[in-house]
């Protein structure tokens, strides 16, 4: 029986049903606590990010006014800071700047806001024009076959949509009447905030300083003055650009009597500043395209002015505006133009900038910088950057006895 069992063990098969395990083969085993435990875990966190979503939902557009709130309390540093050094109190000072920065923003309406929207009314009235001449050319031009209808139906400026557009842009009653309240209310929300922000602004630092060890607040006042002073220098120095842009241009294009030359010249101005890299091609293009379909010399002429301003603003304006202020890399700038885009749409794309500027100064202010490995050094041609970061870093670990 012995032998039988033996030979059982050695030579038979396995019973049908059983299958066989492999030495490499770790079996593991759940234990009911553990497993109910992780399905509660995951349930509440399910539905922690679902209540997350709904209340961003429900309040995404009080943030970005709070946002953008900020954003004005920020740019209305440098002033409020000026009239600080004049013996007035904060909370005075912010009155003012604030109240002056209405009163521009409500003249610049009074005295061009009429022709801008009537002038961009009749651009959006154009828009299918203006497609089916461009598509005219490129049929004509490279032999092509494309169907502008398609083109004006993806781009929803059909006729129905452009007359609502129109409308609402001409200053008709019933759109005045539906988003006026609206606009009236997000203004007021915005300008309250704005100057309780910039006015009590110490006193939120130290409250929440309070909340902090003695160690943590000083990394909190640091990181709160660089944050300010840069992003502050970043907002009004491209503001103060882009309105100078904005100005010449429009200037320029109401000589060469350019069509909807407010909006060209605006447009024109506020991309070149807010868009990085591209914004220069993207502002002046445009402008270029209804110059070149009314008169084909006025194509010529905006781009001559284009590009002598281009190098006024480089070498002139820019130097002066933007001394204080903090670079950042194109290829950050424009993925916080896309990313404010996606999350709060036009307005959006122009706040992601000053938030990607104070993210950076806080992480250039902690962040650690080191030594480049002999590889790296090696391919100065690839990245002419490095040579400069070696020679800063020579200069800073040099002794004292070496000859600078």
């Amino acid at each position: 029986m012995a032998g039988s069992r033996g030979a059982r063990s050695s030579g038979e098969e396995p019973e049908s049903g059983t299958r066989p395990v492999s030495d490499d083969v770790q079996l593991i085993a759940f234990e009911p606590k553990w497993l109910r435990r992780a399905l509660v875990i995951i349930l509440v966190i399910l539905t922690l990010y679902t209540l997350a979503i709904w209340i961003f939902g429900a309040i995404g557009h009080f943030l970005f006014l709070i946002l953008l709130a900020w954003l004005i309390a920020i740019a209305m540093e440098p002033s409020i800071r000026f009239f600080e050094r004049r013996g007035l109190r904060r909370g005075f000072g912010t009155g003012i700047t604030l109240f002056v920065g209405f009163v521009i923003a409500v003249i610049t309406l009074i005295l061009l806001g009429g022709v801008f929207s009537a002038q961009l009314a009749e651009f959006v009235q154009s828009l299918p024009g203006i497609v089916t001449e461009v598509v005219a050319w490129l049929n004509s031009t490279f032999d092509l076959n494309i169907n502008p209808n398609d083109i004006i139906g993806q781009l929803n400026i059909d006729a129905s949509a452009v007359a609502g557009f129109a409308t609402d842009f001409a200053g008709g009653i019933v759109g005045a009447l539906g988003v006026a309240f609206s606009v009236i209310f997000d203004i007021f929300t915005v300008l309250v905030f704005s100057f309780y922000i910039a006015a009590d602004g110490p006193r939120l630092r130290r409250t929440i300083a309070s909340w902090l060890p003695p160690r943590q607040q000083k990394v909190m006042i640091t990181v709160w003055d660089i944050s300010l002073a840069k992003t502050g220098g970043f907002v009004i120095s491209k503001l103060i650009l882009a309105s100078i842009s904005a100005l010449a241009h429009s200037i320029f294009f109401l000589i060469i009597d350019l069509p909807y030359w407010l909006p060209m010249g605006i447009f024109a101005g506020f991309a070149s500043q807010l868009i990085p890299t591209i914004g220069t091609y993207i502002g002046v293009a445009v402008p270029v395209l209804i110059g070149a379909l009314d008169k084909p010399i006025l194509a010529v002429w905006i781009v001559i002015f284009a590009t002598v301003y281009q190098q006024i603003e480089n070498y002139v304006l820019t130097p002066r505006v933007s001394r204080a202020t903090m670079d950042i890399h194109p290829a950050v700038a424009l993925a916080a133009v896309f990313i404010g885009a996606a999350v709060w749409g036009p307005i959006g794309a122009l706040i992601g900038i000053p938030i990607a500027a104070a993210i950076l100064a806080v992480i250039d202010t902690y962040g650690s910088r080191y030594e480049l490995i002999s590889e790296m050094r090696d391919h100065k041609d690839d990245d002419p950057t490095i040579e400069h970061a070696e020679e800063e870093v020579a200069q800073a670990t040099s002794s004292p006895s070496e000859p600078h």
